[in-house]
């Protein structure tokens, strides 16, 4: 117990696990006990959507040292796919929870496909290219989402993705209805699912960074040139973290279109895909505690400022600067360095101490 407690990436794994566990309870009693509003009761469904989408995103542009800026593109599919999953199914499974993940599956799954994909011919690109490639695609997808009909009527399910609107026969609905988009969707995403879903979403990404194909992954993002070398599939592993990732922004966008009543196609456009980037960067490439608490308070903070009306953009974009000194600079990081060199010494006294 003591060699896992001494190891320092077990240690910051459980810490994570500890702060999201805590920040759990915390919010449930508080909200037991009447002392959340509603408007930041809104928000905690939302903030584990966000939670998820930077851990995944992290692994993606801080382990595997690509920049991707269509995370958006594939929360908005796992989005669209559960509201229609969600509208077949009401009447096939009953209990909410049980729906509301199986949703959840099926939007993951749907954007981890495409992410593969997508990902045969887009993952030979690097760099730049690759971040425009990924751009494109996220504005193409939230394309087609705004031109996609899908409804029911008396002959069964009908779908599909054209400039003019679909008919329907008698006794037809639309579940999705063009660029308005999902309307009248039943909320069953919960706050347990959420924090359920953040919990999940590091399990996965913890396990892969520390297994032996993180470590390939981690060797790529060094020194590709030298991992390729040793006959590591730079290729296949740079797959592995782009269909995971996608797999995972997946899933969150499954519970994200599931807390609303209504889900349009520009809500995930490509400044949703800055925002979970800006999330990954303030909390440090490759940092999975980071982005958890990044994305918890930058996600909040803008609508905490909202009283200031005109100043508070102003404000948040002060903040993003100063946190990003703060992380960034080299003399925060030295004094950071030293301070846990000092506690760390002065419980190496007190166990040597202790022994003796």
């Amino acid at each position: 117990m003591k060699k896992i407690l001494n190891n320092k990436t077990t240690r910051t794994n459980l810490i994570t696990y500890l702060v999201v566990i805590i920040a759990f309870i915390v919010m449930q009693a508080a909200s037991s006990a009447g002392l959340l509003g509603s408007s930041m009761k809104g928000f905690l469904v939302p903030i584990c959507v966000y939670v998820s989408l930077a851990v995944s995103l992290n692994l993606l542009v801080g382990i595997c040292g690509e920049l991707s800026l269509g995370h958006a593109g594939f929360m908005g599919i796992g989005a669209f796919t559960a509201v229609i999953f969600a509208a077949l199914t009401k009447n096939v499974i009953a209990n909410d929870f049980l729906r509301l993940l199986c949703a959840m599956i099926c939007g993951g799954v749907l954007a981890g496909v495409i992410g593969f994909v997508i990902g045969v011919p887009v993952l030979r690109l690097r760099g730049d290219y690759l971040a425009i490639v990924t751009l494109a695609f996220g504005e193409i997808m939230k394309n087609i989402i705004g031109n996609l009909y899908a409804g029911t009527d008396s002959e069964g399910f009908h779908i599909a993705v054209s400039t003019g609107k679909m008919k329907l026969g008698q006794g037809g609905e639309y579940i999705i209805n063009g660029p308005l988009g999902a309307t009248g969707v039943q909320r069953i995403a919960t706050f347990t699912m959420g924090f359920l879903l953040v919990l999940f979403t590091l399990f996965v990404v913890q396990i892969l960074i520390n297994s032996k194909e993180g470590r390939a992954i981690r060797a790529v993002r060094e020194n590709r040139i030298a991992a390729e070398s040793v006959g590591i599939n730079v290729t296949a592993f740079r797959m592995k973290a782009f269909v995971v990732s996608a797999f995972l922004a997946g899933m969150a966008g499954a519970l994200f279109g599931l807390n609303y009543s209504s889900v349009t196609a520009p809500k995930f456009n490509f400044n949703t895909s800055i925002n979970i980037l800006v999330f990954v960067v303030l909390g440090g490439m490759g940092n999975i505690l980071g982005s958890v608490i990044s994305a918890a308070v930058l996600y909040v903070l803008p609508e905490a400022m909202r009283g200031l009306q005109d100043y508070r953009m102003i404000l948040y974009a002060v903040v993003l600067i100063v946190v990003m000194l703060f992380t960034w600079s080299p003399k925060i990081k030295e004094v950071t360095s030293v301070i846990g060199a000092k506690v760390s010494g002065v419980f190496k006294k007190k166990e040597a101490g202790t022994n003796e």
